[in-house]
């Protein structure tokens, strides 16, 4: 039987016995990272190599029923003091060969133990024989001053049981060490799952918007279409809601901590890459809050981070990034994008279109298609509009030498000096239209409009009575543009 040396494990790490997790900081950064690498769901967990069971208090704090196994009598007391009324159980025995018998769990978790065993692949395929049938490995190593090993092995050695390995780096979160460091260190997590399964990895795509502008980064030193721009993505994890999934991605990659509920379903899309796989893709869209400025997060994979306006994107985009970008600004729902191997990666303007757009229930009869405002200045009502509506979530639709439109969903706004037009200014006391009324978000959303709706060319009405110009209850704000438009923001 294969036994292990923690003692020369630990020393070799610089760490404690404990994982460092005796620091609270260090230790709330741990319990983060096993939030995503564990099931959501209450599950059966083995942690292998427990030491004084740090990870299996945090995986037993998360709700899990967890199982801990170390060789070192002097350690499993400790763990059984620390994880005392958890419901933990925890073993004497050696972590290659666990004396659980013929349990079966949902999750392995072993940290810095694959490194130190002189037959890995047979311990893996025993580890891989405790699994219930989509069970997952989640294994933390490394490689300090040459010692440990690298992520490229271990995940060759995964391969011979699994063909879904995540893999994770660490070295970049000093957090999770209590300093900074500079080697390899990393998390595989690796599925127990038949290798012939079809499936299909799940991405997660942000549309962040200012007005008519949405964010895109350049991507670089990933290996993949480095050099040109995408917008923020990534793709759910194990056991990850889409939606969870893009709050993480965008608070890993651009810095924005986002609420779930500021999260728009803008588009879904499947796609294939030249050469490779089907994915499904997630677009979300959200609102940029100045208070919580985009930054670059991950500039080892990322070289530009800027804003770029919708109806004029740059064509050194992933291709079917921006197929998505505008089937969205098109009002287009589920999408399916699919290139041919001899594609290019990057968008080609004068290419085949590949993006087919899918028709949704037709459940249209009777809905508002658009509205069609004509105005005396097309320029003025450009700019107080473009604000406005693209504050209101619109993008930017048609533009021609009289008009200009804006979209959301599948209804638009357009405003025209039609040479047509009989003149004379708009007057909203006369029969006719009076005003355009548009749901806002929230109180606060109402209020940021209103105190910034002056600066560009709109004006309140009805202040002493705001924000019950509509009656008691009912909150709302009503403003005014230079030509004598009024439109009504609701609040709930």
């Amino acid at each position: 039987m294969t036994t292990i040396d923690w003692d020369a494990a630990a020393d070799s790490f610089d760490e404690e016995p404990d994982h460092g997790l005796l620091d609270p900081v260090v230790r709330s950064a741990w319990a983060r990272r096993m939030e995503t690498w564990l099931p959501t769901a209450r599950s059966a967990v083995l942690d292998l190599g427990c030491g004084t069971g740090s990870l299996a208090l945090l995986a037993a704090g998360q709700g899990h029923r967890v199982t801990a196994v170390d060789r070192s009598t002097r350690m499993v007391e400790q763990a059984r003091a620390k994880l005392a009324g958890t419901g933990t159980e925890v073993l004497v025995g050696d972590a290659a060969h666990p004396p659980v018998g013929k349990q079966r769990f949902d999750v392995i978790l072993a940290r810095h133990i694959v490194w130190l065993l002189p037959d890995p692949a047979a311990v893996l395929r025993h580890w891989f024989s405790l699994l219930r049938p989509g069970g997952r490995l989640v294994l933390i190593e490394g490689v300090w001053n040459g010692t440990g090993l690298s992520a490229d092995r271990l995940t060759a050695l995964l391969t011979e049981h699994t063909e879904r390995v995540h893999h994770e780096p660490l070295s970049a979160d000093p957090l999770l060490w209590g300093k900074e460091v500079d080697d390899e260190r990393y998390a595989l997590v690796a599925r127990a799952e038949p290798p012939h399964r079809h499936t299909e990895v799940v991405d997660v795509h942000l549309v962040l918007r200012k007005g008519s502008e949405v964010l895109l980064a350049r991507r670089a030193g990933t290996g993949y279409a480095d050099g040109l721009l995408h917008a923020p993505s990534g793709h759910a994890e194990d056991g990850e809601d889409v939606r969870a999934a893009m709050v993480r991605e965008a608070a890993e990659e651009i810095g924005v901590e986002l609420d779930p509920d500021e999260l728009r379903v803008a588009l879904v899309m499947q796609h294939r890459g030249p050469g490779g796989n089907p994915r499904i893709g997630w677009f979300f869209e959200a609102d940029h809050d100045p208070a919580r400025p985009p930054r670059n997060a991950e500039p080892d994979k990322c070289s530009q981070l800027d804003w770029f306006p919708l109806d004029a994107l740059p064509d050194d985009m992933v291709a079917y990034c921006r197929a998505g970008l505008d089937g969205y600004r098109a009002g287009q729902r589920f999408l399916i994008h699919w290139h041919q191997d001899t594609d290019a990666i990057a968008h080609d303007p004068g290419g085949v279109p590949r993006a087919v757009p899918l028709p949704v229930s037709a459940t249209s009869t009777g809905r508002l298609h658009h509205i069609e405002l004509w105005v005396p200045d097309l320029a003025e009502a450009e700019a107080e509009w473009g604000w406005l509506l693209g504050r209101l979530g619109h993008v930017p639709y048609q533009r021609w030498a009289h008009g200009r439109s804006w979209r959301r969903g599948d209804g638009y706004v357009v405003v025209e000096r039609s040479p047509d037009g009989s003149g004379g200014p708009h007057d909203r006391l006369r029969p006719g239209l009076n005003h355009l009324a548009f749901h806002v978000r929230d109180r606060a959303a109402l209020d940021d409009l209103v105190a910034a709706a002056p600066g560009h060319g709109w004006r309140l009405l009805f202040p002493e009575l705001h924000p019950y110009a509509g009656g008691s209850g009912h909150h709302a704000a009503y403003l005014e543009n230079t030509a004598g438009y009024e439109v009504e923001l609701v609040a709930p």
